[in-house]
């Protein structure tokens, strides 16, 4: 299909503007570009369970929480260094996940929605009313990676922002070959028919639960970068808005598509720092104060990719595109595709 055909040429055109964009970026927009990074595998981690296995949920924030409150579990209580706390993080993740996902995957439909954001305001509350975490006001501290090693320092932007760049792609990869195996194949046979893989004596609920494992760990990590990029954290990493957000970001970029799930991240992500930005407005010849209306603008925007890219920025782009090649081919055999045969 050409959608899937897009995929690797599109990837090449998100590399090399991402390696452009990192070249030169200043100070801040180092920060942004690692900010986008961390939340294309986030919204890549939902899209595996969300476009290919069907399975829509509100709490995925709390994988996002668990990997950051175990990174800094881990360096600042215990005084491990950043790169073994991350790989504790993300193991701590896959157990949670897999913990949740016991329960979650015997649900379908609206009520696994429900289930994951009861359990998505758990984590929420727990996390806020911890007293070794800093409860509300969260907590400070965490370090990143020693590179020293390396000749490099990881709190200089420009290398984290590279570190970021390349962990998105990595997980790209890997996630892509999960979707393009026979395991991938099966979710997306189970998202299309799962009463009939059932009838056929599937083990649904196993690949299912294998799914969300795969994406609470991928989300956990997300978590654990989050950490180590803000140096805080704060119980509103696991609140339900931040799963909507990244709902939002996977939609808005085309569900069943890592690719299009990353880039949607990276367009709500811009999208929501320049709007907000008083100069931006200023410079369409509109008054800075509508900087402060850039909600209501995301929320227009939102409402437009929903009535006229149902099925994502880049399934809308799949489309057009396939639209062009069917009109080029009935060209070349000397025909007209408007005119009625």
């Amino acid at each position: 299909m050409l959608r899937d055909q897009l995929q690797t040429p599109l990837a090449v055109a998100l590399v090399l503007l991402a390696l452009a964009t990192w070249w030169h970026a200043d100070f801040f927009g180092h920060e942004l570009l690692a900010e986008v990074a961390i939340f294309a595998i986030f919204a890549m981690s939902l899209d595996l369970i969300v476009g290919y296995a069907g399975m829509v949920s509100l709490g995925h924030a709390a994988f996002l929480a668990v990997g950051a409150y175990a990174t800094a579990a881990m360096t600042v209580f215990l005084g491990w260094p950043a790169s073994l706390a991350t790989l504790a993080a993300v193991l701590i993740s896959a157990g949670a996940a897999a913990l949740v996902g016991l329960f979650a995957v015997r649900l379908t439909g609206v009520f696994f929605i429900m289930i994951t954001l009861a359990i998505g305001q758990m984590f929420y509350a727990y996390f806020f009313k911890s007293r070794p975490f800093g409860g509300d006001n969260g907590m400070s501290g965490i370090t990143r990676p020693d590179l020293a090693a390396m000749g490099l320092d990881a709190n200089d932007p420009v290398v984290f922002s590279a570190m970021m760049l390349l962990a998105a792609a990595v997980i790209y990869l890997l996630l892509r070959t999960v979707v393009r195996s026979p395991f991938g194949h099966m979710l997306v046979a189970i998202h299309q028919n799962e009463s009939r893989l059932r009838s056929l004596g599937c083990p649904v609920r196993r690949f299912k639960l294998a799914a969300y494992v795969i994406a609470g760990t991928v989300g956990g990590l997300a978590g654990s970068l989050t950490a180590q990029h803000t140096g805080f954290i704060s119980p509103d990493l696991a609140f339900w808005t931040v799963s909507g957000e990244v709902l939002i970001m996977v939609i808005v970029g085309g569900m069943g598509s890592l690719l299009g799930a990353a880039a949607g991240a990276a367009l709500v992500i811009l999208m929501r720092h320049q709007l907000s930005d008083e100069n931006t407005w200023q410079l369409l010849g509109l008054p800075g104060v509508m900087s402060n209306y850039w909600q209501f603008v995301m929320g227009i925007f939102f409402v437009l990719v929903v009535l006229f890219a149902a099925d994502g920025l880049y399934g809308r782009l799949s489309r057009l595109l396939q639209a062009a090649r069917t009109n080029m081919a009935w060209r070349s055999r000397g025909d007209d595709p408007n005119v009625p045969r």
